[in-house]
């Protein structure tokens, strides 16, 4: 068996992390191939490695002294090398970024040095061999990965029987020239390695134990999801649940490669497993019909009144064709007879709401065009809704009793999300009555 194991920022925080991630190492002879963040917050007040790097390159391009940020970055290092008692040479790794620094080191290039140097540590701590991203994460000069390169790379890297190490967050274009990944980007190395190496599991370790029914800051102590599949998953990270990075699930679902998120503070908990297919599982075991419960605040809802506008062809396409000239990515367009209401990030639209209301005004005459803010969207997502007959009516019962207004409702057909739109102010309340309604209750009745 093969297992790709990714440990996230929190997980290599200092010294005492790194232990955790030894022994979850040795306690699995299958996890032989481990992809690191760099060293995230060891307390509420501290930084992490990659905000001081961003720093550091802000200070570089206003000319302004960088020196007692860098020095903060090498004492995380050195502590952490002093307490493991590592050997590694973090003078000569310094003094390289160093030199760089003073001349024209590029922003990419700056930002990776904390997975590379966490990476340094680790694999020199688990007794594994190094092995740079930039040597093996194959960037085209597109900005895609390339998967055929990526794969042969690694594989004459990797000495047989011998465990590896690799640094998340960034690959190289094939000039050698370093490319990073959007933030949270080690996730999607350990993916792209799970995807080459042909992996059994990609286990996705970090501060909480995988996937939970709502938000732990909303709900106390709420319900932990066992399983999900991929479109689950897709549905409740679009609207807020961001454990894992989005991108991150493609190259393991290309080969339907299970996605464990376990949490390094408490290994023996199983965490959430992400599948592609829940069912033979489902048939042993059947589902809740609600996964997840999760949401989105400050949304802006543009509403156009027009008669006979759903008779006259086109009308729709040009109302989305006003805000795609702006830019601004729809969220939802719920439609009757005769009114259409689309659906932004308020932050979208903050500085051309009004230039998008007059192209509407002049493009389309309407005979109404109403604009309300503060708008938040709920998800109730769950495979097993379908077999449940009249969940949308309980639903909307459940938040009439407790006075949530629904501002909008709409529902996927395959039976998966269902969305309310309700205020801000209730979004809390909302879930939380939801919650205690479908989860809470009945396992009080089980």
């Amino acid at each position: 068996m093969i297992k790709v194991t990714k440990f996230g920022g929190s997980s290599v925080a200092n010294a005492a992390q790194f232990r955790k991630v030894r022994d979850i190492i040795r306690s699995d002879d299958s996890r032989r191939f481990v992809v690191v963040s760099a060293c995230g917050k060891e307390s509420g007040d501290d930084h992490k490695i990659t905000d001081l790097l961003y720093l550091c390159q802000a200070h570089i391009r206003y000319g302004v002294s960088w020196e007692s940020i860098f020095a903060m970055i090498e004492e995380r290092y050195r502590s952490i090398a002093r307490d493991l008692s590592l050997k590694i040479d973090l003078d000569r790794e310094f003094a390289q970024i160093r030199s760089l620094m003073k001349k024209d080191v590029s922003t990419d290039y700056l930002v990776s040095r904390g997975e590379y140097l966490t990476a340094l540590c680790m694999a020199e701590y688990l007794g594994y061999e190094f092995v740079d991203a930039a040597d093996v994460i194959a960037f085209r000069y597109d900005g895609t990965i390339d998967m055929e390169r990526t794969g042969r790379l690694l594989q004459e890297r990797c000495t047989a029987g011998r465990g590896i190490v690799v640094p998340g967050f960034y690959g190289a274009f094939p000039n050698g020239v370093i490319k990073v990944m959007s933030r949270g980007g080690s996730d999607i190395t350990g993916s792209v390695l799970a995807n080459v190496l042909d992996a059994d599991v990609y286990e996705n370790w970090t501060d909480v134990s995988g996937f939970f029914v709502a938000d732990p800051r909303i709900i106390h102590n709420p319900v932990q999801i066992p399983r999900i599949n991929y479109s689950e998953l897709r549905e409740m990270s679009y609207m807020g649940a961001n454990i894992l990075h989005d991108d991150a699930v493609f190259p393991v679902r290309q080969k339907n490669i299970p996605i464990n998120v376990r949490n390094t503070n408490d290994p023996d908990n199983p965490g959430t497993m992400i599948l592609y297919d829940c069912s033979e599982q489902d048939a042993v075991n059947p589902p809740h019909p609600i996964t997840g419960i999760t949401g989105r605040r400050d949304y802006t809802v543009l509403t156009v009144v027009k008669s006979h506008a759903s008779g006259e062809v086109g009308f729709l396409r040009r109302l989305l064709a006003i805000f795609e000239e702006y830019h601004v990515s729809i969220e939802s367009v719920p439609v009757t007879v005769d009114t259409f209401s689309v659906i932004v990030s308020s932050q979208a639209v903050d500085r051309c709401i009004y230039e998008i209301a007059s192209r509407i005004r002049e493009e389309l005459e309407p005979d109404d065009l109403r604009v309300e803010d503060h708008l938040a969207l709920i998800a109730v997502v769950g495979r097993g809704m379908k077999e449940q007959p009249g969940m949308s009516g309980r639903l909307l019962s459940e938040l009439g009793h407790a006075e949530v207004n629904i501002k909008v409702l709409s529902q996927t057909a395959d039976e998966l999300c269902i969305v309310a739109g309700v205020m801000n102010r209730d979004f809390e309340k909302a879930i939380s009555c939801i919650y205690e309604k479908f989860i809470a209750e009945e396992k009080r009745a089980a």
